[in-house]
């Protein structure tokens, strides 16, 4: 027998090669049909013992009474087998509860015929998998698109297996980074400051167009081979790991790509949302049928109106066409209230988590799945690794909508999230408000300052994840008009916030975009230096111009300091009416537990943060600050190491942001 997958049960690796999968040969036996089996591999011990494997085999006979399984796996519990109306499908269950590390075979016949014999690994967990830490507030996200980041390994560009080839001067098309060019440059990332690395996805994406972004998923178990593969990405996060970073996992339950290989033979009718627009005609959606097929049937597109999902007044329909409608013709929405493809979507991000070994994940386009298989999937994960965090995400300015999908929330609905953190959209936006808007009555920073006392909504507003842009919005520097003060105010926000803080590559070298609509190609463009023939490398400080060095220093130096300070990681949060364009907060972290706002404990460790849109020098009065000042007699600034006494008032020069560390008396 042939495979062409191998499994290593050393150290729970798995040597993952399959071109589609785990497509076994099985000529040897009685089939010449290819099988698909998926989760690649499992392992023993986990949390949940019940484990779903899915089959796939033209050889598979239509009647199911003919089927016959026989595991041979010592203390592996057969429980049965189960088709849709694909007779191409086979799910066996089975119960792990007492199975040890092992590779066992499983045959399968038709009547009396053996079509199959295949061996399945269980291996060995790695030691403390179930206890890993997930991504909390004492880290610093960053996020990484990875083919516009650095090619670390150009022969892997262009592939003949993949409809789409590199072509580094179109903005929308492939340019060629890697795992590799991740990999070649952690040191500079841990230098950096940040400690967890969100990468866009890595699966593999054959689309004829837009594949470098990663978010139409062919392949659901398989690294893009443009990317690298499997072990690469495993390696990456080994190698992050002894550098002191994690890695989370871009995670797309709601849609695959069109080339996804389900598509050429969908495992049940129901497998795909396909709500149809009024004029389709003849449309069919039988689980054999081509995507060229399901493709005429016009399959509406989602509403994006994602307040019906918890509207009470909302109508029915308006509700499943946002849930049920497809991004777009190239992204099927996935059916996740079939519980076979419930199921496989667990696995399968457990599967990565454990494979990979990462700290967390980041899931996308949280609430256009069914909500209640999103509870499942978070409760399935949790469960399986209470200390581990997951990230969704849910694009809205109003925190009332962000605040229903959060673990703790008590909505008026009855549904209850398990989901420990969401992107904080509102208070995104309101940063950008407030840092371009002169400063007035309701203009300004008053619009920041007012925004957090939306916290009250939130079951727990720390947990959010505050970020300065993403892949998907246009560059910060670009938004506040290239204004370098601007710029320090709104990453020193983001980085001493009450929140979780993630930074967009390239951010820290004043990368820009345009700030009219949205030109994704652009936003995520090439990070400079990490392709042939950089002019500028932003790694190795090599041409960048004195605005993009002082800006690099000043990340890192805020993000290096931030990883060793507890006011700024875990402490209270207090701030101060704005006044005359001067807006003051403090992060305080009590040395013990007591009652109340750690800034008012005069020996707690207190940071104090002031932003100031004044281009003219400014006098800050300290005086009403001495309740929390009580204790502190000076103070350090993090960024310049000067020293200021805290006696009557402090003299703001200009335009900017002071960060200083308060020093007791």
């Amino acid at each position: 027998m042939s495979f062409l997958i191998s499994w290593n049960t050393q150290a729970g690796t798995i040597d993952s090669t399959a071109l589609l999968s785990a497509n076994l040969s099985a000529s040897e036996v009685n089939s010449t049909a290819p099988l698909t089996i998926e989760p690649l591999s499992w392992w023993a011990g986990m949390h949940n013992p019940k484990l779903q494997l899915m089959l796939h085999s033209s050889a598979l006979p239509a009647d199911a009474t003919q089927l016959k399984v026989e595991i041979a796996g010592k203390d592996v519990v057969f429980e049965g087998i189960e088709q849709t109306d694909n007779p191409h499908y086979l799910f066996i269950n089975l119960d792990l509860r007492q199975a040890k590390p092992q590779t066992f075979d499983i045959r399968i016949f038709a009547g009396n015929k053996q079509l199959f014999q295949l061996p399945y690994t269980l291996a060995a967990r790695a030691e403390g998998s179930r206890e890993r830490q997930g991504f909390s507030n004492k880290d610093v996200i960053y996020l990484i698109t990875p083919d516009r980041f650095a090619n670390g390994n150009p022969s892997n560009d262009n592939q003949a297996d993949m409809l789409e080839q590199v072509a580094p001067e179109n903005s929308d098309g492939r340019h060629g980074g890697d795992i590799e060019g991740i990999r070649q440059h952690l040191d500079y990332l841990a230098k950096l400051g940040v400690t967890q690395l969100w990468i866009n996805p890595l699966l593999e994406n054959n689309q004829a167009k837009y594949s470098y972004h990663g978010y139409a998923i062919t392949n659901l178990y398989r690294v893009d081979p443009r990317f690298g593969s499997n072990q690469d990405y495993q390696g990456l996060v080994t190698e992050a790991k002894q550098r002191g970073l994690g890695v989370i996992k871009d995670v797309v339950l709601n849609h695959i790509g069109s080339n996804h290989w389900w598509l050429k033979d969908l495992p049940s009718s129901d497998w795909l949302n396909v709500p149809q627009h009024p004029d389709a005609k003849n449309a069919t959606t039988s689980p054999a049928a081509s995507f060229t097929s399901l493709s005429s049937t016009k399959p509406g597109f989602t509403s994006h109106r994602r307040t019906t999902v918890q509207d009470p007044y909302a109508d029915m329909q308006d509700k499943r066409d946002f849930v049920d409608g497809w991004f777009v013709d190239s992204m099927p929405d996935l059916n996740q209230r079939n519980p076979k493809l419930a199921t496989y979507l667990i696995q399968n991000s457990i599967w990565w988590v454990e494979y990979a070994g990462l700290s967390g994940i980041r899931e996308d386009t949280y609430s256009y799945a069914d909500k209640a298989f999103l509870t499942q999937w978070t409760k399935a994960l949790m469960a399986e690794y209470p200390h581990f965090n997951i990230v969704g995400e849910e694009w809205t300015a109003n925190p009332i909508t962000v605040a229903y999908w959060q673990k703790g929330k008590i909505n008026a609905d009855g549904y209850t999230s398990d989901l420990p953190s969401l992107m904080d959209f509102p208070l995104y936006e309101k940063l950008l408000e407030s840092l371009n808007e002169p400063e007035g009555w309701d203009t300004g920073f008053i619009k920041l300052y007012e925004m957090l006392a939306n916290d009250v909504v939130y079951a727990n507003p720390s947990q959010l994840v505050l970020f300065e842009g993403n892949h998907d919005t246009n560059r910060i520097y670009s938004l506040l008009k290239e204004n370098l003060p601007l710029y320090q105010m709104a990453l020193t926000y983001v980085m001493t916030a009450k929140r979780i803080p993630q930074l967009f590559y390239g951010t820290e070298v004043l990368m820009t975009s345009p700030t009219k609509d949205r030109h994704d190609g652009v936003v995520r463009s090439d990070f400079p230096g990490g392709f042939a023939n950089s002019k500028v490398n932003g790694f190795s400080g090599k041409g960048l111009n004195a605005k993009q060095q002082q800006a690099q220093a000043f990340i890192r130096t805020l993000l290096n300091y931030r990883k060793h300070s507890a006011a700024l990681q875990t402490g209270d949060l207090l701030h101060f009416v704005p006044q005359n364009g001067i807006y003051v907060q403090f992060r305080c972290a009590a040395k013990q537990a007591a009652a109340g706002n750690a800034c008012y404990q005069a020996d707690a460790d207190k940071v104090m943060v002031i932003y100031n849109k004044n281009d003219q020098a400014q006098t800050l009065d300290l005086s009403r600050f001495s309740k929390v000042l009580a204790g502190n007699s000076s103070a350090i600034s993090v960024f310049s190491e000067d020293k200021f006494e805290l006696n009557q008032s402090l003299v703001l020069p200009h335009a900017g942001v002071m960060l200083l560390e308060l020093k007791p008396q």
